[in-house]
Order: C-alpha cells, then structure tokens, then sequence
C-alpha cells in the first residue's frame, strides 16, 4: 500500500494521473500505450537497445516440455529457448511438480501452476531494466527474487499404442512473474497447437513472444502469439485498491481475439465456496503467516485455493513461503514434514494421500472436495479439531485449534448465501468477496501506515549540508497507544481483540516484509528531498569559500549522489538528475583544467 507521506512533510511527489481517464477504448493492435511512469529518475531505459531474447527473458525463464519415460518416469524432453539454463536440481523440480498425483486421476486436459526454489544465484543481463519495469508493480505482482512459478497445461488421454496405454505431457512455462491468469490464458492457445504440431510451433510461439513489448506496469500491451492476439493491462501500485483498470474492447481491435481484465486474479469464491463459513478465519491465519497446509482432490484445484489465500490480503503482500502444489518429491520435503521443530511459516498445497499422516502435526489444515460449483449451499460446518483427520478422504472443512481474535461477521456470510439462492452470477459473487477482503485489510493497515507516516522527519529538518535525518524508531507500545482513538473501529464494523491481532501480526513475516519496505521507501523519499535540497542551492557561491581540496570533494560526494539516485531510483521530481548534472559540471568547469581532466573521467565501478 502507498504511504501518503505526513502532513508536515509539505511538498510531496507527483503521482500519475488518474487512469480512469485513460480512453483503453482507442487502442489498435500490436500497439502500445505508455501511462504516466511513477516517480523515478529523469528517463526510462530504451527498449530499442534490448538484445534479441531480452524481451522473452522479460515474460519468462523458459519453456519445458515433460513427457513419461517407462525407464526413467517424469523427464524434461524439450527446453526452449535451447540456451536456456536450469540446474540438474531445477530440472527435477519441474518434473514431479509437472504431473499431478497418480491418484488424482486427471484424465483429460489440467491446468495447474507451482513455485519452487531457485537453485542458482543466476543473475540476468537485463536485471537493471528489469528492476526499472518492477518498481511501479503493485507489492503482490513484482518479480520473485529467489523462487520460480511454474505454469502447467498437462494432457492424459488414453493411447493403446503405447506401452502404459496413456499419452501423458505437459507443456510448462517457467516464469518469475505471478501473473497467473495471463500465463493460464497463455497456455490454453499453445498447448492445444503443440500437442498437435509438436516442435516447430513452440520455436514460433517462443519467437512470437521475443517480439512483446516488456510487461512495464501501467502499459495496455497488445500480445500476438501463433495466430491469437491478448489483450492485456498491466496494473500499477498507483492504481486505487479494489478497481480494475479494465481494457475496453473497440472496433479498432478488429485483431485482438481475447481481452483479459485481469493478469493475476483466481476466483476468491469458487475457491473458498467449500469452507466459505471460515473466510474471516482464514483471512486471520494468512496475515499471521500462520503454517497452512490445502488438502485437495486435484493440483489444479489445490493450486487455486493456496493462490486465493495468498491473495485475500491483498494489497499486503503475503511474505512467507507458499506453495500452490507440493509433492513428496519436492527438495523441501523432508525441511517442511519434520516433526523435531515446529512448522515453518508456509501455505502448502497437496494431493496425495501420504501428506494426510505426514502433515497431521500441523496446527491448521484445510480440506477440501470438488470445487463444482454447488447447486445447493453447504451446510454450516463447524471447525473440526485435528484429531479428527485420519485420512485425505475425511470430509471438507477445516481442522485447527486456533481461536480467532475477531467476532465472525454474519454479514458476508447472509450476503455470499443470499447470492447462492438467488443465483447471483459467480463474477458478482467473486467481486463482493474480494471487496470484503480489501475493507477488511485496509482496516487493519491503516493505523499502521498512519503511525509509520509519523516517524517520518519534519520536511524543515532537512539541510543540503548535512547528511539526511534518520527515520524514528518504530516502537510497539507508543503504536499500541495509537490505536485507543485511531484504530480499525473507525473504518470496521467489526468488534474482537484487534489489539491481540496486531500483537500477533507485529511478530509475523508478513509485518517484517511490509515494514522493512515502508522503511526503505520513506528513507528514499528523504534520500530524494535531501537532493532536491542541494539542487536548489547556488553551488558557484559556495565554492567561491571553498579551498580546492574541498571543491574536489564535493565534486565526488555530488557524484555519489547522483549515482545512488540512478541506482536506487530515487522518487525525486523530473528534471532533478538533469539539474544535478549540470551543477556537477559548472562546478568542475571552475576547476583548473587539471582537475577537470581527472574529475571528467568515468568512475571505474
């Protein structure tokens, strides 16, 4: 979430316009809008200097494509773009995570995804300009750092002409973007060609995708690929929480075959339907990064449900590990099972059997069946204690021994039932849930980002000539004390020990990741007014009392200063780099031409 800086801050740095103002509707295809960039330094890499691959390296690591050896099981026949690198260890990752559980019996066509760790510290060749397209991303959609996702399009369908009687493959996007409803959308176009057409269509499709634009958030991208054209925007942390900037269709898009409305969204209430009485409850156990684990029939359905809790925090990010679908198989395996300390932070989601008797230690389990959406509403369950878990065939529900700090609220459940009943279309149903989460999770950050916003430093105390002021120390109690006039009770109807939940929350992963990036964000605001400071002092006047010696060292010193900006993309004004510069220069100029040789020299990095 976006922090308004504090009153007392004064001048603050221009957001973007509005983007509902923005007319999608006059888009044409294989076209591409540029939005209003965020605060940033004075000019945006040019994508004309990206070498071939860089584009497709921006969307994805690679492409696999997993096939069913008798002698070998699950292998990686086919990686594309060939160059591609994955560690022996990464390979076999993607291969047991490539296929569902035998006694899923996914017949048919599946579609699922995955997340697992990188085995590598790989870094990439476009990782500057690729930090550049990921600081407008909204917190939930920036690249993964040490982690891959997984997309998967797997087909089993009866084949007598082979030795196991079944054609079973899998075509896998690997990506470092959480962009999942793109990359399923994606992968209902391709696979279907590949299984038909095999190999050459996946080096066209590879080649199609090398000629996207960059998934720069803001953009309204055009997407050709074999044949098809998607329609996509990319969203920004400026855009307001809860509103979808939805790309409108127009005649001009006499081309574009699918128009997405969203890139990452699952449907929050097909994947809660079967435990929708415990949403408040599981809202709880997220934002604690409480250790979770989703027993489900199916990856593809066990993969959405992880995805949603994940997502029902929204807009804070979820900071803990999680994984839409794990096997026995999986590296972690043993580190997340063992019984001699306990349970990590985590959300897993799984499929076999063997995990109902491995995981049975863990505090909180959620077990769920077919996610067909129900005719009849379910019957109120009550949550079902631990020991009740014998097997994965127990029956759907929830079992824990956690007692919520929050009252349930009736409401949502009266108006999601009433919806039921009625008939109300799931798009609708979806979207009051989704509003219900983002209420519920603004409630309880306001207070949060309103007492962070009082440790910033008056805006007076900055000065050109001495180092920036240090942020105040976050200190519990005095936040504590904060909450009496100004806590969640002014924007929730919801009544319970809020004060226990943000004791709880303080201690959670998820409060470390949001407070370490509110710290580094404001500390950059004062890094950055620090320098708008020193950019509207007169340089040539100061250095009149300067010895040359000390003129120098303010050359270098101002040099570093405008490095950190360019490297840490400081959210200074426009023109402020700019205007760096050339005081840089003015005073170099001043210099005899000795000094103005050596001081004109790059600095060896």
């Amino acid at each position: 979430m976006a922090l308004q800086g504090p009153e007392e801050l004064g001048e603050q740095v221009e957001e973007p316009e509005d983007l509902d103002d923005q007319d999608a509707s006059s888009i044409s295809p294989a076209e591409e809008i540029t939005l209003p960039p965020g605060p940033g330094g004075d000019e945006e890499p040019e994508e004309a200097l990206l070498l071939p691959w860089d584009r497709f390296s921006a969307w994805l690591h690679c492409i696999c494509v997993v096939g069913f050896d008798l002698e070998l099981g699950q292998a990686v026949e086919v990686i594309y773009p060939h160059h591609s690198k994955l560690s022996e260890k990464e390979k076999t990752s993607i291969c047991y995570l490539s296929f569902p559980d035998s006694n899923s019996g996914c017949l048919g066509d599946t579609q699922f995804c995955f997340r697992f760790r990188q085995g590598s510290n790989r870094k990439s060749s476009l990782g500057c300009f690729l930090e550049t397209t990921d600081r407008d991303a909204p917190p939930c959609l920036k690249r993964e750092q040490g982690h891959y996702y997984g997309y998967v399009y797997f087909r089993q369908v009866r084949d007598k002409s082979l030795k196991r009687g079944y054609f079973q493959k899998s075509l896998v996007l690997i990506s470092k973007l959480p962009y999942v409803t793109f990359f399923h959308s994606l992968l209902k176009i391709m696979a279907p060609e590949y299984f038909e057409k095999q190999e050459p269509c996946l080096e066209a499709a590879c080649n199609d995708i090398d000629r996207w634009p960059t998934p720069h958030p803001g953009r309204i991208l055009t997407l050709p690929i074999m044949g098809v054209v998607i329609k996509v925007r990319i969203p920004t942390c400026y855009d307001k929480p809860g509103t979808s900037q939805l790309v409108q269709s127009a005649q001009s898009d006499s081309l574009v075959s699918i128009v997405l409305p969203t890139i990452h969204e699952v449907d929050l209430f097909r994947c809660f339907y079967p435990v929708f009485f415990h949403i408040q409850m599981l809202w709880e156990l997220v934002l604690l990064g409480e250790a979770l684990v989703v027993m489900a029939p199916s990856p593809a359905e066990s993969s959405d449900t992880v995805l949603a809790l994940v997502s029902c925090i929204s807009p804070l990010r979820y900071c803990s590990d999680f994984r839409p679908y794990f096997t026995i198989h999986d590296s972690e395996f043993k580190e997340y099972t063992t019984r001699t300390q306990a349970p990590p932070s985590v959300i897993l989601g799984v499929t076999n059997p063997f995990f109902a008797k491995t995981l049975q230690h863990w505090p909180h389990i959620i077990r769920i069946g077919d996610m067909k959406q129900a005719g009849e509403m379910a019957k109120q369950m009550k949550v079902k204690k631990l020991k009740n878990l014998k097997t994965l065939d127990s029956k759907p529900g929830v079992y824990t021994a956690y007692k919520p700090y929050l009252n349930k609220d009736e409401e949502i459940i009266k108006q999601l039932q009433k919806g039921v009943q009625q008939k109300r279309p799931s798009a609708a149903q979806n979207a009051i849930l989704r509003r219900y989460f983002l209420e519920l999770t603004q409630s309880f950050i306001i207070p949060l980002e309103r007492y962070v916003a009082s440790l910033m430093p008056l805006q007076k105390s900055i000065s050109p000539w001495k180092s920036p002021p240090q942020l105040r120390p976050f200190i519990q109690q005095d936040f504590m004390k904060t909450l009496e006039k100004a806590g969640p009770q002014l924007t929730s109807r919801l009544k319970g020990d809020w004060i226990g939940l943000y004791r709880h929350f303080l201690k959670s992963p998820n409060f470390d990741g949001w407070f370490r990036n509110r710290r580094r964000e404001m500390t950059q605001k004062l890094e950055a007014l620090h320098l708008e400071a020193l950019c509207e002092e007169d340089l040539q006047q100061r250095i009149q009392r300067h010895t040359e010696v000390e003129t120098v060292d303010l050359v270098l010193k101002l040099k570093d200063k405008l490095t950190q900006a360019e490297r840490e993309q400081l959210p200074v004004r426009p023109g402020t780099l700019a205007k760096l510069r050339a005081h840089i220069e003015a005073v170099i100029l001043a210099l005899p031409e000795d000094l103005q040789g050596i001081l004109h020299k790059p600095s060896s990095p």
